[in-house]
């Protein structure tokens, strides 16, 4: 993430654009948003500066969103605070209730689950020290949404000034043997309704060693919000690509040999 500061001399103004989202988060003006041009944000910075708006407006942190485009792409992330992140008890279901989502769009993802704090520093932390901090890796179900008029249809910048398209995050059962793991390696069934709509015998993020875009959060991407701390939960971005459904639906995300993730959807 370049230098997070705005211009002093833009017109832009990111505490408009974050209260016409969030309003549209908190169901306080009607959905689907047409997001004025004015307050469409123009680069990275503008869209951070938004996003963190946001986020602070809503509440207490519980996790991140991070991915990145390819092997070779700069990670992009999003804060998810505590409304929208729901843990599972052990292997059960969560059940979720579909009222004000616009869009529903299930994807299988690899979710880290912090113990120590990755606080702010001067020094980069390596990966070993990133790897470190984490207790486990679970299966998890990232439900994507829209605050806009069309989904899949905005500028880059302004999805992610609205959460990247944050929806939900289902995390599901994993393990603690973190260092035995072997993300590209690993394989995931995605199942809608019992049937298989998404499978992979590898990794399947573009994004390629999920380590990578940790490391990134930690040292980059988390500052303007406090950095990471323990508790917190990392979903690195889908292994399956994004499958719209339905309410009444039920999302299995299956990580065999690490753990699988239930999602109904109310």
């Amino acid at each position: 993430m370049p230098d997070t500061a705005l211009d002093p001399f833009d017109p832009f103004d990111p505490f408009a654009s974050a209260a016409v989202i969030t309003m549209a988060r908190q169901g306080r003006m009607p959905r689907p948003l047409d997001l004025p041009a004015a307050l469409r944000p123009r680069d990275v910075v503008q869209a951070y500066a938004v996003q963190d708006l946001v986020v602070r407006e809503r509440g207490e942190i519980a996790g991140w969103k991070v991915g990145a485009a390819s092997h070779q792409a700069l990670p992009a992330r999003a804060a998810l605070t505590r409304d929208s992140v729901w843990v599972a008890a052990g292997d059960g279901a969560v059940r979720l209730p579909t009222a004000g989502f616009a869009v529903l769009g299930v994807e299988a993802e690899w979710v880290y689950g912090l113990r120590a704090d990755l606080p702010p520093r001067a020094a980069p932390y390596s990966p070993a020290e990133v790897l470190a901090a984490v207790g486990s890796v679970r299966a998890g179900i990232e439900v994507c949404d829209t605050r806009y008029a069309a989904w899949g249809q905005q500028d880059e910048w302004s999805r992610l000034a609205d959460q990247a398209c944050h929806g939900a995050l289902i995390v599901g059962s994993g393990t603690e043997d973190v260092e035995a793991l072997d993300a590209m390696a690993q394989s995931v069934v995605l199942t809608i309704n019992g049937a298989v709509a998404a499978q992979s015998a590898g990794w399947n993020n573009p994004a390629g060693d999920p380590l990578r875009l940790l490391t990134w959060l930690a040292n980059v991407g988390a500052h303007s919000l406090g950095g990471l701390q323990a508790g917190q939960w990392v979903t690195t971005g889908s292994c399956t690509g994004t499958i719209l459904v339905a309410p009444g639906t039920t999302v299995v995300a299956d990580f065999p040999g690490l753990g699988h993730a239930e999602l109904k959807l109310a």
